[in-house]
Formats: structure tokens, C-alpha cells, sequence
């Protein structure tokens, strides 16, 4: 059998190759994970009455899997199937009835089977020849379930123009979820204004979850490659809410893919595709230069699966790789402009056009093997490997970023047992990430600001800040056990364990970082900012071994044969000692506790909440999360479904936020001014920032060491609540599914609530205790920390989210048989936030409710449509439209005020109706030589009509009576710009 698309699969006598031809879900793999797997149940009848003894047999047109049950009462539910296309046979008194369907990821289908007066002409499950060379499938449509879900198929996967290859950019083909791209190229996904941490991916039923970093799962942290090989995906559907009680570690979109596996027959694959500066328009900052960059993109793979026993064992193999060189423009802060730079950094800006490297490998590898009809087993692996340079365009020239290391091993061995009404499903997994940051060029860093805040970069050049080694590694355990034998109800349950060590090591900054001013000296620095080991004490690093434990109950009650219940419950709890177990240190406790500002009813504070004593943290013990739906077919006929849900999802906190408590106070950073030629310092006469006499042997790091506190006085210190909460999702819907012939229409009311979202606040307090100074709301108190030490950051809970949505969407999914398929997706969307997602770092006033509530940075309307067309001559054509409205944006307010540094958080949008409109496109031309092996040439177009869309702006309203004449200007405009990739590859 062959990977290339169904149109030009060549005709072969064999039942299994002929089935295949036609499916949606050309590469199905073995059995699944729960998550993953499929399930087919319905009614046998008899001369329209419920068989009394019937046998149901269902078997892999690709692998030759077999699963056999007795219905009862004419009832029948078969469960742990592999995305693909099965035969059903069924007998009942002596006759039969038999049909070919297609079940997709995760899925629930629901099909009635009449047994005739078919005579019985072989064993249910045995292949049986043909003389036709096509066998067509009947794809079962999922209506029937209380889930907000869209499936996106192999079709789909392949067709689609996509210039990343990420599988998980089809994901914003879903109301309501968006594929973000970063300023740098890096993606996340985003389910309303839910944080991008609360997402999952499911992988044949495996979380890929990050407990450390951002991005949800493993890797995506502010990276621009893929998390997984787009060859070796099957399919996968996006569920946005009301999952059910199995998935875990979430509290926004759940992603549930299912991998390729090898089949009966072998198979290959290979491909290449590239595009380059001369294949792409100008960006409209590349125009204002006169110059293009220079710019690569270039992706290449493999696969090759295939039997190693009939019937019994099957391979897959995966590679993909990925080398990018991609524009930056450099963009000076404060509204300044390359010509007003010092000379020499002028000459380091050039045009002010960069470019960045980026380079990935991806593998996957796996094995199956099917003894007898009860036992299976499945073992597979994936290794990611990246480099890039990152952190440069915005204010940073090219010396200034970070060369950035990301590595990724994951391994799962699963054994699935079956026995009648009984399907086991257990996974012993292993996972080793790590994330490794440091600076591009040693020495010293050069940043230029206005010389008031030193916050308000200009630009940055020299030694980087950045420095970090962070991961997780461990194995975990999980058991799905389901039973279908009490007539109209799946009961599924579950248990999970993981023992996970995450680790981080953060030294910021890694060499000092001298502040000048531009209206000053361009020679003489007037601050420096410097980490140091804190002797005896810490080096920056920090470790856990965590333990995490979950269970969970799950009924799917079919009431009759319009009502369908599903009804859940779970439990999820987590260790993480290095937060348990922590002591605050003595000095620190001591200062805490006699601090007149912060023991002042004014602060707000509660000293105590914050002081560890190595016993009195508890971990969290309240993650009881209800999961309630229900579907009713109105007649019976899955043609009209009302469908709904309330439900309870938790997340976690990240490991990235917890350690700082120890880093933070391992590795202090040091701030210190210089005395200005005139004799004046930077920030005045302040007592609590310290400013000394320049010395040009501070630029020497050991001699500047000298300067930080072997004690670690002065310090800026991290604390944590004694009492943290999880973040999760409380989450309302009504809808309603139609069939329509070939079309399905969804329309969905949906209202989420986010709570206990985790922050860090500024804990500073002046003497009287009060946060702002009299007669201000704006101004933190900087450099106030408490007595001995620096700046005090809270570690707590409390952020907040609201956004109520319609869902709009239509399909007429893809068949082999009619040759087009098409989708349309609208999402209106109102959505609130307490702070900018997925900020952590809440430091502008002292409590999360003095943010109120903000309009959330997604667009109110946004609509997105495909459509896949196989044309004449072999060639296939295929579109996407992404049409949205302006987003809202963050600023700090300094000019609409009634003095001046009285500034506030202030909200705008941008210029235009549309924040963002693209259509690409894409033809596929096929050669079939004849003999099993065809070759294939493609192109895509994307951003066809050359709309300019950007992701950053200069959000600086201007100063007090002194506005930005560049406010809202555009900085940063998204790729592509009109860009033409070519694609080649054979398949066998």
C-alpha cells in the first residue's frame, strides 16, 4: 500500500488494498489508547425487531485486526478501534448483513445494522477476494456526543496548503481555536482567551504536556519547530470543551491525535519542498530599506512501514527536517531611529535587516504486534533535536541573541487486552525534554535607553542576558479498563501515575548588562545589572521530583434512543517537593516578619502567607472535576441533535514560575548606578538605590563581582503563597448538530470561566505601606523592597478570565467518491482577562483586582474556510481563507493624564477593519508510473493577494503632554508575505 493520496492509489484485486483506496484515513494505525480509539455501536434487528442472538465482528482493512462481540438484546458497543476503514459483519439467526465504514479519531459512531435474508458466503472477519477494484466506505458522522469537537482528516492534513508543516496548524480550522505565530516564528495554540498553558495534545492517547515551560505541551516555548513529524500523523480531532472525564492536565483545548502505523502491505515515502528570497514579495519594512533579506526555507522526510507479520506485526518509520533562515527587522524603542543611533551601533543595524537560522530533526518509530484476538501490544519513540538563533529583530541587534538548544525523547509501550464486553488499555511511558538557552556572544551587553527608565530600551547590542537549562524526565504509568456489557451504558475508569523530575537552572542575567543614556555619554555607562553565585547558598539551580496521581469515572449512559448521557468525574493531585518542602531562609523571614511597610494594614499583606517553613505548604487537594453532558436526537434519526454541558477542568502550575522561589535566591541579580559626569545619579537621591563613582574596571566581570554582597543583602527576592491554588476552567454550553444530506452544521452557545490563573505581583511597599504615592495611581515602587534586600515578587493565584462565543460550522467532508470537500468555521467571540495572556508578571499596581477587567487580546469575528477539489489529470486543488478582526492591544497610558507620570494600562486597536486576512492555495499534480511507484509535484501560494499583516506595533502612547506621533504604527509584520513554496516526492 502506498501514503500518496487516494486518487492515485493504483487498483490491485485485494480486498484490504481496494477498501483503502477509498477511506479518509488512508494510514490507520494499530489500536489506540482510549483517547484515541474509536468506538461503533448501534442495534441489530431481525425483521425489524431487536435481534435475540447475534454475533458482530469487526475487522482493519489495513492491518487485518479483528475484534469480535455477542450482542445483547440486539444491542452492540465495540470499542479500542484504530482510526480507519473496518468491515462490519453481523449474524442473527442464521443470516447476515455486512458494511464498510470509516471511524475517525476518538470517535463514537453510531450504526443499526438490519440482518436480511443475505445468505452467510464466508466467516465474518475473513478476507474475501473481489473482482471489483473498488470498495467504497461509508464515513459515520459523530453527532450524537455532548463534546464541542472537530475532526481534522488525513485529507485535510495533506491537501491543505500549510507552509510550516505543523500538524497542529489546522487546529484554527476550529471555532473558536487559533494558531498563533509569534514575532519570532514561533506557535501556540489558543482556545478563546484561555492561557496557551491550559491546552493538551493527546498522541495515541499519551498527554505531551510541559510541566516546566509555556506552550501547553513539551518544546513549543517560544520554538518555531514542530512537536511532532506531520508524516507520521494519522488524523486528529480538536475538542474545545465538555471533554470527557479521561483527559487530563487541562483546562482549555484538548488535541487527540492518532499516529500512522505500518499495514499489510509496504509502503514509502518522500518529499521535499523549499522556498527562498527570490520566491517571496518584499515586507513593507524591507520596502522602506530598498533590500530584501536573505531567507530559506527548506523541509525534507521520510517515511517507509510496512508487515513484519501479516495480519499479526507491522513497522512505521518517520523522519522530518527543517532548515530556516527567516527575517528580523530591527525596530529602536521610544520611537528613535536607526540615523539616531551611536555610530557604531549604526553600523551593526545596517538596514536594520537580519536574519535568523533555525534547524530541526524529528524522528518516530513504531511496532505493533497483534497475538491472537485478546492481546496487543505497541511500542513507539520520537527524538526532536533543534538549534536556532533567537531574540534578535524588535531592539535587539544580532549580538544580542540567544543561540537556543531544544531537545525532546519520548517512549511508550502499551499492551491492550480484550475479553467480550471487557477492553483493557494500559501505557508505560518515558519522557526526557530539555531547553537550553545561552547568549550568542560572550562579554558584555551595551543597552541604550532614554536614560529616565532604564525599562525603556532603545536598543540592545553585545553579551546576552539569557541563560537557562530546564527540562523534565521521568515515566509514568496509565490504565484505561471500559465495559460495555450493562446494556446502554460504556462505563470507562482509570487510573494514572507519573513520577516526573523537573529541573531549572536560571542565571539571569549571564553577563552584566550596562544601561547608557542617549541623551548623555555614549561611552559611560549610568547603571548595571549583574547575577552573581551566591556563596554557601545556591548556584541558580533548582529540582523536584514530582509525583502526580489521577482517577477518573466515566458513563456514557444511552437513555433510549434519543437521550444520551455522559457523565463524569475526576480527580487529579500532584507532589512537587521542591514547593512542599521549601525553607524560606532565615534572613529573609526575619526581614519579612520586621518590615514596619509590609506589617502595615495599608500593604494588604499577610507576611505569613509567604514564609515557608518546610511544613506548613499542603499540595493542592480540591481537583474534583465534574464533567456533564447530554445529546437528544430529536428523531431518533441522528439528523437533529441538541447537545450540551457543564463541566470542571484542571490545569497545573508551571515549574517555571515555582523555582524561582530557589533561583531567584540562589543567583541574585545586582542593580547599581553610576554617578553621571555632572555629578548627579540616574534616579536621583534615593537612599534605597545604590550609585557609585564609574570606573572602567567594572567592565571586567570578576572585578565587577566585587561590587555584589557576598550575603546576598540587597537581593531581589521571590516568594511563594503557602497556600497555592491550581488553575482551571469552569465550562457552559447548548447546541445543536444537523445532518443535511452530505452537510454537517454546528451552531454552539459557550461560556467559559477561568479562575486561579498564577501571577507574581509586585510586594513592595512605601514606609506608610501604601503601593502608589499620594494622589497617584501609577509609579510601583521600585528599589522599596523590605529591610536587607532588594525588590519583593509574590507568587500567587487569582487571575481571571470570561469569554462567552457562537459557533458556527459547516462541512461537506472530503470522499474519494465525490471528489470535493469543504468547510466554514465562524466564531464571535467576547472575551475578558484581568491581565495581558499569558503574562505571569503583574507589576503595575498591588492587588490582581486593581487590573479590573480588559477586553482579551482575540479577535471578536473571525471566519475560516477550505475547501479541496480533485481536478482533471490527476491534479488536486485546494484553498484556505482567514479572515479576522483587529484584536485589542495593551499600552501604558502616560498622556491622557492629569500629571505627569499618572499613568495607567490602557487598551487600543489598531487602524482597520481586518487584524488579519490571508487565502492561499495549492495544486498537486500526480505521475503514476505504472508499477506501484508515483511520483508528485506541488505548489502553494500563500498570502495570494499580498495583504500585509502585522503582530506588532509601537504601543508607546507618548509621555505627558508629549505624544508618539508613531503610536499604532506597525513594528512587526507577520509572514508570509506573497510566497511561492515547490514540492516534490515519490510514494511506493
Amino acid at each position: 500500500m502506498k501514503s500518496q493520496p487516494l486518487q492515485n492509489r493504483r487498483p490491485v484485486p485485494r480486498l484490504l488494498a481496494c477498501a483503502l483506496a477509498s477511506c479518509l484515513a488512508i494510514a490507520a494505525p494499530a489500536a489506540l489508547a482510549q483517547s484515541t480509539a474509536a468506538t461503533v455501536r448501534g442495534q441489530i434487528t431481525v425483521d425489524s425487531a431487536p435481534a435475540g442472538q447475534a454475533d458482530v465482528t469487526v475487522t482493519n482493512l489495513a492491518t487485518g485486526l479483528t475484534r469480535k462481540v455477542q450482542a445483547s438484546n440486539g444491542s452492540y458497543n465495540i470499542g479500542g478501534l484504530p482510526p480507519g476503514t473496518y468491515r462490519i459483519d453481523a449474524v442473527a439467526d442464521g443470516r447476515s448483513t455486512s458494511r464498510t465504514v470509516t471511524l475517525q479519531v476518538g470517535q463514537t459512531a453510531t450504526l443499526n445494522l438490519s440482518a436480511g435474508g443475505v445468505p452467510e458466503t464466508a466467516a465474518p472477519g475473513e478476507a474475501t477476494e473481489l473482482d471489483a477494484v473498488t470498495v467504497t466506505s461509508e464515513l459515520l458522522p459523530e453527532v450524537r456526543t455532548s463534546e464541542i469537537a472537530t475532526y481534522i482528516s488525513n485529507k485535510q492534513i495533506e491537501a491543505l496548503p500549510q507552509g510550516t508543516r505543523n500538524f497542529l496548524a489546522f487546529a484554527d480550522l476550529v471555532p473558536g481555536v487559533m494558531f498563533e505565530r509569534g514575532t519570532e516564528g514561533s506557535t501556540r495554540i489558543r482556545s478563546g482567551a484561555s492561557n496557551p498553558n491550559g491546552i493538551n495534545v493527546y498522541i495515541d492517547g499519551v498527554g505531551q504536556k510541559d510541566y516546566v515551560l509555556r506552550g501547553g505541551i513539551s518544546g513549543q516555548d517560544s520554538s518555531r519547530g514542530n512537536p511532532f513529524p506531520q508524516s507520521a500523523i494519522g488524523e486528529y480531532k480538536v475538542i474545545t470543551q465538555n471533554y470527557k472525564a479521561e483527559f487530563d492536565q487541562l483546562n482549555s483545548a484538548a488535541i487527540v491525535a492518532s499516529t500512522r502505523s505500518g499495514t499489510n502491505e509496504f509502503e514509502g515515502s518522500f518529499f521535499w519542498d523549499h522556498t527562498a528570497t527570490d520566491w517571496r514579495t518584499r515586507s513593507v519594512f524591507e520596502e522602506r530599506a530598498g533590500e530584501k533579506t536573505e531567507t530559506k526555507e527548506t523541509q525534507y522526510g521520510a517515511t517507509f512501514g510496512g508487515p513484519i507479520l501479516r495480519d499479526v506485526a507491522h513497522f512505521f518509520l518517520a523522519y522530518e527536517a527543517k532548515e530556516y533562515e527567516s527575517p528580523r527587522t530591527l525596530e529602536p524603542g521610544r520611537g528613535f531611529q536607526i540615523p539616531e543611533l551611536p555610530p557604531a551601533l549604526q553600523q551593526e543595524a545596517g538596514s536594520g535587516l537580519f536574519s535568523a537560522p533555525f534547524k530541526e530533526d524529528l524522528y518516530f518509530a513504531k511496532i505493533d504486534w497483534l497475538i491472537g484476538e485478546n492481546h496487543y501490544f505497541e511500542l513507539s519513540g520520537k527524538y526532536r533535536d533543534e538549534s536556532e538563533i533567537t531574540n534578535i529583530g524588535g531592539q535587539n541587534l544580532p549580538s544580542y541573541g540567544t543561540a537556543k538548544l531544544n531537545e525532546e525523547k519520548r517512549g511508550d509501550l502499551r499492551y491492550q487486552y480484550t475479553n467480550g464486553p471487557w477492553l483493557n488499555d494500559a501505557h508505560l511511558t518515558f519522557e526526557d525534554s530539555s531547553y537550553n538557552p545561552s547568549p550568542s556572544t560572550a562579554g558584555v551587553a551595551y543597552i541604550l535607553s532614554d536614560g529616565t527608565n532604564f525599562n525603556d530600551v532603545i536598543v540592545r547590542t553585545g553579551a546576552g542576558s539569557d541563560f537557562q537549562d530546564k527540562g523534565q524526565k521521568g515515566w509514568g504509568f496509565q490504565n484505561d479498563l471500559t465495559f460495555t456489557g450493562w446494556q446502554g451504558h460504556t462505563l470507562k475508569m482509570g487510573v494514572k501515575f507519573k513520577d516526573v523530575d523537573v529541573r531549572a537552572s536560571e542565571r539571569q542575567p549571564y553577563y552584566p548588562q550596562f544601561t547608557y543614556d542617549i541623551n548623555g555619554s555614549w561611552t559611560r555607562p549610568i547603571h548595571v545589572k549583574f547575577g552573581t553565585v551566591l556563596p554557601g547558598v545556591g548556584d541558580g539551580n533548582a529540582e523536584s521530583s514530582n509525583k502526580q496521581y489521577g482517577i477518573y469515572f466515566q458513563d456514557d449512559w444511552e437513555v433510549n434512543d434519543k437521550l444520551t448521557l455522559n457523565l463524569g468525574l475526576r480527580y487529579d493531585y500532584e507532589e512537587s517537593p521542591s514547593y512542599l518542602d521549601y525553607v524560606t531562609p532565615a534572613d529573609v523571614a526575619a526581614s519579612l516578619r520586621s518590615s514596619t511597610a509590609l506589617n502595615n494594614p495599608n500593604s494588604g499583606i499577610n507576611v505569613e502567607d509567604y514564609i515557608s517553613t518546610g511544613h506548613n505548604r499542603k499540595s493542592f487537594k480540591d481537583g474534583w472535576q465534574p464533567r456533564l453532558g447530554f445529546s437528544y436526537d430529536l428523531n431518533a434519526d441522528q439528523e437533529h441533535v441538541v447537545y450540551g454541558g457543564v463541566g470542571r477542568a484542571y490545569d497545573r502550575n508551571l515549574f517555571d514560575w515555582l523555582q524561582l522561589e530557589i533561583t531567584k535566591s540562589t543567583f541574585p541579580s545586582v542593580d547599581i548606578d553610576f554617578i553621571r559626569e555632572d555629578g548627579t545619579c540616574p534616579r536621583g537621591n534615593d537612599p534605597t538605590i545604590r550609585c557609585i563613582a564609574w570606573d572602567p574596571a567594572y567592565y571586567d566581570p570578576a572585578v565587577l563581582a566585587t561590587l555584589a554582597s557576598t550575603t546576598g543583602e540587597g537581593r531581589e527576592v521571590f516568594v511563594l503563597d503557602n497556600n497555592l491554588k491550581v488553575p482551571y476552567t469552569d465550562q457552559f454550553s447548548l447546541g445543536m448538530r444537523n445532518t443535511v444530506g452530505e452537510w454537517l452544521t454546528d451552531a454552539t452557545l459557550s461560556y467559559v470561566e477561568g479562575h486561579d490563573g498564577f501571577a507574581f505581583l509586585l510586594g513592595n511597599r512605601r514606609p506608610d505601606g501604601t503601593f502608589f504615592a499620594p494622589g497617584f495611581r501609577w509609579g510601583q515602587p521600585w528599589g522599596q523592597g523590605f529591610p536587607g534586600f532588594g525588590n519583593l515578587i509574590l507568587g500567587t493565584n487569582g487571575l481571571k478570565t470570561r469569554t462567552s462565543s457562537l459557533y458556527l460550522k459547516a462541512e461537506k467532508p472530503y470522499t474519494a467518491e465525490s471528489g470535493w470537500g469543504v468547510t466554514f468555521a465562524y466564531t464571535y467571540m467576547r472575551a475578558k482577562e484581568m491581565r495581558e495572556s499569558p503574562e505571569a508578571f503583574s507589576l503595575d499596581y498591588p492587588t490582581l483586582e486593581d487590573y479590573g477587567w480588559n477586553k482579551a487580546e482575540v479577535p471578536e469575528h473571525r471566519f475560516v474556510a477550505t475547501g479541496i477539489y480533485d481536478g482533471p489529470l490527476g491534479m488536486t486543488f485546494s484553498g484556505k481563507l482567514t479572515l479576522a478582526s483587529q484584536a485589542p492591544r495593551y499600552a501604558t497610558n502616560c498622556l491622557d493624564v492629569d500629571r505627569p507620570d499618572n499613568c495607567f494600562i490602557d487598551q487600543y486597536k489598531p487602524s482597520g477593519t481586518f487584524g488579519f486576512k490571508q487565502v492561499d492555495l495549492a495544486v498537486q499534480k500526480n505521475f503514476d508510473t505504472g508499477a506501484g511507484f508515483v511520483m508528485w509535484v506541488r505548489g502553494d501560494i500563500f498570502n495570494v493577494f499580498d495583504w500585509a499583516n502585522y503582530i506588532g506595533y509601537d504601543d508607546w502612547y507618548g509621555g505627558f503632554n508629549d505624544p508618539n506621533e508613531n503610536f499604532g504604527r506597525p513594528t512587526v509584520q507577520a509572514l508570509p508575505t506573497r510566497t511561492f513554496k515547490l514540492s516534490l516526492g515519490f510514494n511506493f
